[in-house]
C-alpha cells in the first residue's frame, strides 16, 4: 500500500471517530505514521482529505454514483436505487460531517475548502437531476416537471430519514421501505 492510501485509511479513521472538526492534519498523520509534511505532499489540507475519503473510502458514495449510473431501469426502481445508496451515504457520512456545524469558522473554511476543489453536499441534488433529465429525454418524466424540486425532495427525504437514523440511536438502521415510499412520490410527481 502506497503512502497515500495509507493517509487516506488513518484520516478516514480519524474523521469518523472524532468527526472533521476535531480532527486535525497532525493527529491523520501521526496515525499513519508519517509526517504532516508527508501529508501536505500528497494533499492540499483537511478538507481535501476529506473529500477523497468521501470518494475513495466510502462504500456509500460509490453505491450512490452506481444508481445514479443507471438508466435501465424503470424510474421508480432507479429512484429506489438512487434513495437507498443516498439514505446509505448520508448515515455514513452524518457522523463525519456533523462537528463542523458547530463552530461558523469552521463550517466557512470547511464550505470554502470544498468550493476550491468543486466538491460540495450541491453535488448530489446536481446529480439526481441529471438522472432525472436523462429520464425526461427517455420519456419517463413529463416534459414541464420541475426537476430540482424532485431532486431536492427526494435527497432532503434520504438526508432527513439518515438524520433521525442518528438521532433515535446508532443501533437503529436505514428502512429499505423509506426508500421505496420516497422513490414512489417522487416518481408519481414526475409523471
Amino acid at each position: 500500500m502506497g503512502t497515500r492510501d495509507v493517509i487516506l485509511d488513518a484520516a478516514a479513521e480519524v474523521i469518523r471517530s472524532r468527526g472533521m472538526a476535531n480532527a486535525t492534519t497532525r493527529e491523520i498523520a501521526k496515525a499513519a505514521g508519517y509526517s504532516e509534511a508527508t501529508l501536505y505532499k500528497h494533499f492540499t489540507g483537511k478538507v481535501e482529505l476529506l473529500v477523497e475519503v468521501l470518494r475513495e473510502r466510502s462504500p456509500g458514495l460509490a453505491r450512490l454514483n452506481r444508481a445514479l449510473a443507471v438508466l435501465d431501469d424503470d424510474l421508480p426502481t432507479g429512484l429506489t436505487a438512487i434513495a437507498t445508496a443516498a439514505i446509505a451515504f448520508y448515515t455514513e457520512a452524518f457522523p463525519m460531517l456533523a462537528s463542523i456545524f458547530g463552530d461558523p469558522s469552521i463550517l466557512a473554511a470547511h464550505t470554502a475548502g470544498l468550493r476550491q476543489v468543486g466538491a460540495g453536499p450541491h453535488r448530489v441534488n446536481e446529480a439526481v437531476v441529471d438522472y432525472l433529465r436523462l429520464q425526461q429525454d427517455r420519456g419517463a418524466v413529463r416534459p414541464d416537471a420541475d426537476l430540482v424540486a424532485a431532486a431536492a425532495l427526494l435527497v432532503g427525504a434520504c438526508f432527513q430519514h439518515a438524520f433521525l437514523g442518528h438521532m433515535n440511536g446508532p443501533a437503529r438502521r436505514p428502512d429499505p421501505e423509506a426508500a421505496r415510499s420516497f422513490a414512489t412520490l417522487v416518481a408519481t410527481a414526475l409523471r
